[in-house]
């Protein structure tokens, strides 16, 4: 018997940095047991070059990412997902679709590293990709198959809150 597949989506509104960067990052670290997808609410159409850079460098598989819009998610044959993570306070206070499943949501902002520009962006895109492997790494410590729903709520605002977590993270969890 095979153990269960958790499906993740990552959403913010341009779906071409931290949402792709959440994406890679649970794919990866969450060797097999999470499937993790990413979307925006008004997808910008291309992933940010630097974090293909950023991700690259650290050896993250990139092939195959693409911005795309959150309605890819809400079809019947989209996946069912078990956890939903805004990464951007814009996409956290937007009305979101209905997705397929009894996703467990969390707002998990981060500053956007695309909207740094210049000498700082590539030290605004590693900041991101570590703020949020940190957040992942803290969720896959989770004993996901025997926490209840109310305390798992409770441990994903609690790793929301983790240093850099945007001013609306910080506020509102």
């Amino acid at each position: 018997m095979s153990d269960k597949i958790y499906n993740v989506l990552f959403l913010c509104t341009g779906n071409s940095a931290r949402s792709i960067l959440g994406e890679v990052l649970m794919n990866k670290l969450g060797e097999n047991r999470f499937a993790a997808y990413s979307a925006g609410s008004q997808p910008k159409g291309n992933v940010h070059p630097m974090a293909i850079e950023v991700l690259d460098g650290f050896g993250f598989p990139t092939n195959g990412l693409r911005s795309k819009s959150w309605d890819e998610f809400t079809r019947p044959d989209a996946p069912e997902f078990d956890f939903i993570f805004t990464v951007c306070d814009n996409a956290a206070g937007e009305s979101c679709p209905v997705f397929p499943g009894k996703a467990i949501t969390a707002h998990w902002g981060v500053e956007d590293p695309a909207a740094v520009e210049g000498e700082g962006q590539r030290k605004a895109f590693l900041e991101a990709l570590t703020y949020l492997k940190r957040r992942i790494e803290l969720f896959l410590m989770l004993p996901i198959k025997s926490i209840d729903e109310m305390a798992m709520r409770g441990k994903l605002a609690e790793i929301g809150r983790e240093e850099g977590a945007s001013i609306r993270a910080k506020d509102t969890q």
